[in-house]
Order: C-alpha cells, then structure tokens, then sequence
C-alpha cells in the first residue's frame, strides 16, 4: 500500500529561530532553517495517524490542512511532544468517535496528569478531548506490535539517555526521534527498511541525543537506502549541511512529503 509520510516539525524542543538567539540559522531567509517541535504525519487509506502532538502542533495542522486525525502515537512524555494534546480536541468531535492514543505507562501517567481535565472520572469539561489511551508496554525485551485500521504498527525502543522511550515502524518506514542509543533487542526490528527518520541533533556530542555523525553511523549501519534526520538545533544551516552528506542521506525540514510502502 502506498503511504506518505509528511514532517510537520523538524526541530528541537527550542523550536528554530530559537528564542533570543541571532546566530545565522535563526536569521537564516531559508524557509528550511525554520523548525518547529518535532512531530510527524502518516497517511495511507485515507486515514491520518500523528507521531506526536507537540508544542506547534495548531499551527502545523493548520498548514499542513490536517482536517481528522485517526489516531496518535505519542514517543515520550516530553514538553515538546505532548503540549499540542488539546488541539486534538476540535478533530475529536466527529462521528468516528474518540481518537485512540498510544503511549508507554510512564508517558500515559504523563499526559493523564498534564491533562487532567480531560482523564479524570471526575472532570466536568464538556469541551474537553474525545479520545482513548492504549497503553504499551516500554520492556525493551517485549515485542510490541499492534494494528491500526489494518496496518501493523510496532514500536521500537531507544535510549533518549537514561530513560527509555518509543520509536515506530510501520511498513518499510520508521520514525525514530529523541534517541541517543539502541538497544541491541531493537536492532532485529530495523532490518530491511526504505526509509528511516532519524534524530540528529548537532554536530558536537549531546547526553540524550545523537549527533549528525551518529545518526550518519546508524544509517550505515542500518544500510537504509533513504535517511532524513530531523529534531535538528540551530546549529545545522540546512543548505550548508545537506550539500555535505553522503547519497541517500539529507536534513528533513518543516513540512517535507517522503512516500513509501506500508
């Protein structure tokens, strides 16, 4: 089945112009030097599924004419991950019924506590958010594989330093964002891929996230015929940067269409 795979955001959890900042990729006229929160739309069949619903997710959703979200997997309990939940709430109105959401424990506990108003049995918001939370298991030695509206999703886990959190495959694509390490156990699950969205940081070392040369190494590793890196600072000048990677390999950017195979 043929699927698209659009980035709605690209950047760090500081977004990019970064506040208070005037180093040349903040000022940078290049519409790809502009990075909102890091998040992800996946289309096939008609249907939308969201990897993440973060800070700018309003405004990506209104550029990107996203009009129904079918479903959500969240990655973490991050700020720029999860502050986007409530402008779920208008897409979750429709006849469809409520939009089931997937997340590990701790980022369920997460966005239950964050979003109080919408979870607790007690809550009186009438307004609130029409949705429904599955939780998955975040063992890194238990396969996690589910279905969503016929397509097998699995979910991948990495190291965003110490703490454990979710990435996704789905079909011959995955989306791995936040990521410092991969556990051995999730090697097996990234073989034989098209196209891998992959964390990359900076250039200079992170303690919770890879660097351009680590996800380049991983790519490799992977032998990934088609790499985006994305969750990118201001330290990366797009044009600058992509004209230096090797083939097969280029910097997302806000916006950016990648088709592939479910």
């Amino acid at each position: 089945m043929e699927a698209l795979l659009t980035i709605l955001g690209s950047g760090t959890s500081m977004g990019v112009p970064t506040l208070g900042c005037a180093c040349a990729v903040c000022a940078s006229a290049d519409p790809r030097d502009r990075r909102t929160r890091p998040s992800a739309r996946i289309e096939f069949d008609g249907r939308t599924v969201l990897i993440d619903t973060g800070t700018d997710f309003r405004l990506q959703a209104l550029r990107e004419g996203i009009t129904r979200v079918d479903a959500v997997l969240y990655t973490h309990g991050h700020a720029d991950h999860i502050l986007g939940f409530d402008d779920l709430r208008p897409l979750s109105y429709g006849p469809a019924g409520p939009i089931p959401l997937y997340a590990d424990d701790a980022t369920a506990t997460t966005i239950e506590r964050v979003f109080d108003y919408t979870f607790s049995p007690r809550t009186t918001y009438s307004t609130r958010a029409r949705v429904t939370m599955h939780r998955l298991t975040s063992d890194p030695a238990e396969h996690v594989r589910f279905d969503l509206f016929g397509v097998p999703f699995e979910r991948i886990p990495v190291f965003h330093g110490a703490q454990l959190i979710a990435g996704y495959r789905f079909g011959s694509a995955a989306y791995l964002t936040d990521m410092s390490a991969l556990p051995d156990a999730s090697l097996p699950l990234l073989q034989g891929l098209d196209v891998l969205i992959i964390d990359a940081l900076r250039r200079q070392p992170h303690p919770t996230h890879f660097t351009l040369e680590q996800s380049i190494q991983m790519v490799r590793r992977l032998n990934v015929p088609r790499a985006f890196f994305t969750h990118m600072s201001h330290d990366l000048a797009h044009q600058a940067v992509n004209s230096e990677l090797p083939p097969g390999m280029q910097l997302a950017y806000d916006g950016l269409r990648i088709p592939f195979e479910l």
